[in-house]
């Protein structure tokens, strides 16, 4: 059965479970976002790139099916099943994965949170992800280079069992481990995410910590290769050269303030690639990324931001003793958003990048702005123009 397929089998079940649910005080709701945007790369592959895309946008275009019953006593069944949607050609996107943004299914109690199993989301979404000034802005040319901590969400969580707490006066928490699924081997690929929220008033934190084993593992095993066609996050010659890391590690913290019209945000990650191997002295590549951006509000339906992305790494040594991968990156981003609708926006955003050092492959370091295809050059320009709907 081909992808559409499926998707339309789903939808039908999904439909008829409205139905039989209703008479069981639940309900089952179809949802999805259509955002796309003709997006301009400068300096690839020796040229430039003009192209449609509608999987890097602000949210990403999706199809989605999310339920509830009511078990009684504050207690719930809960699902979702989420699809990338390619709307240029009508493909699965992640991969091809049929669910590739998120499948799960749980329970929830109103008073003690939530018990979710599946593919999901890390605890970097849930908690200091939306807090970020590359969030703030939004799309891609707002992304910190890479995605090096997966701020961007370019990677879910496949085998996961997610805890996440109920709102304690403003206080949320959560934590999720991935059970890895090597045959024979229960802790070669797994990991854990952890993270916590708080917000008061205009103040907005959050901050969330990850680690995986072997995360460059077999296609569909390791966490850079939890696609269908085994994809991985580490395309870029800022990172490429760290695929043989034996475990990594992501921490982040995000913060948001709101002054009448004005939003303000905020934040720090700090990523490490480990045990690199004999060609690396089995050293630790560390970068630490930086970001700072406001948004002003000239009415509710018209929106203007900025941001400012600061990444740097020390680098590590090789074999023969020579330095590599000390990078320095530096990237401005602006935006604006137009609401027509509740449902329904337009919006432009316009980044540029610059590199400067030596990159993980021993090679002059290149821009790459949110792993959307190395720069042929140090410097890299990132626009672009999108319709998004809502539904």
């Amino acid at each position: 059965m081909m992808h559409s397929d499926l998707i339309k089998f789903s939808i039908g079940i999904a439909l008829l479970g409205t139905c039989s649910f209703a008479k069981a005080q639940s309900s089952v709701a179809l949802y999805g976002v259509l955002d796309e945007g003709i997006m301009y790369q400068s300096n690839v592959a020796g040229g430039k790139r003009l192209s449609l895309d509608s999987l890097t946008g602000v949210m990403g275009s999706r199809l989605g099916v999310t339920g509830v019953e009511d078990l009684g006593r504050t207690l719930h069944a809960i699902f979702t099943l989420e699809s990338g949607v390619n709307i240029n050609n009508g493909l699965a996107a992640q991969g091809g994965l049929l669910f590739g943004r998120q499948a799960f299914v749980g329970l929830k109690s109103d008073n003690w949170g939530g018990l979710t199993f599946g593919r999901q989301y890390d605890m970097i979404f849930y908690f200091p992800e939306s807090l970020t000034a590359a969030a703030l802005v939004g799309g891609a040319p707002a992304g910190h280079p890479s995605d090096l901590d997966n701020a961007y969400n370019t990677v879910r969580v496949n085998n996961s069992v997610r805890y996440m707490s109920p709102d304690i006066r403003g206080v949320t928490f959560g934590g999720e481990y991935s059970l890895g699924g090597v045959p024979g081997n229960f802790t070669t690929t797994s990991g854990y995410s952890v993270g916590a929220g708080y917000a008061n008033g205009p103040l907005k934190v959050g901050v969330a910590f990850e680690y995986f084993k072997n995360p460059t593992a077999a296609p569909s095993a390791g966490f850079f290769t939890a696609y269908g066609n085994g994809s991985s996050p580490l395309q870029g010659a800022l990172n490429k050269g760290y695929a043989s890391a034996e475990t990594y590690q992501s921490a982040v913290v995000g913060a948001n303030y709101t002054i009448g019209p004005v939003i303000l945000a905020a934040s720090f990650s700090n990523v490490q690639y480990a045990n690199l191997g004999a060609s690396l002295r089995d050293g630790t590549a560390v970068f630490n990324n930086y970001d700072v951006g406001g948004l002003y509000r000239f009415n509710p339906a018209w929106t203007v931001a900025a941001s400012y992305d600061y990444l740097h790494s020390n680098g590590v040594s090789n074999a023969a003793g020579r330095k590599i991968g000390n990078q320095h990156f530096n990237q401005i981003t602006i935006a604006t958003d137009y609401f027509l609708s509740k449902g329904t926006d337009v919006y432009f955003g316009i980044g540029w990048q610059q590199a400067s050092g030596i990159s993980s492959l021993g090679t002059p370091a290149v821009a790459n702005i949110t792993n959307m295809n190395d720069s042929s050059s140090n410097r890299q320009i990132l626009a672009r123009a999108a319709i998004r709907h809502k539904f």
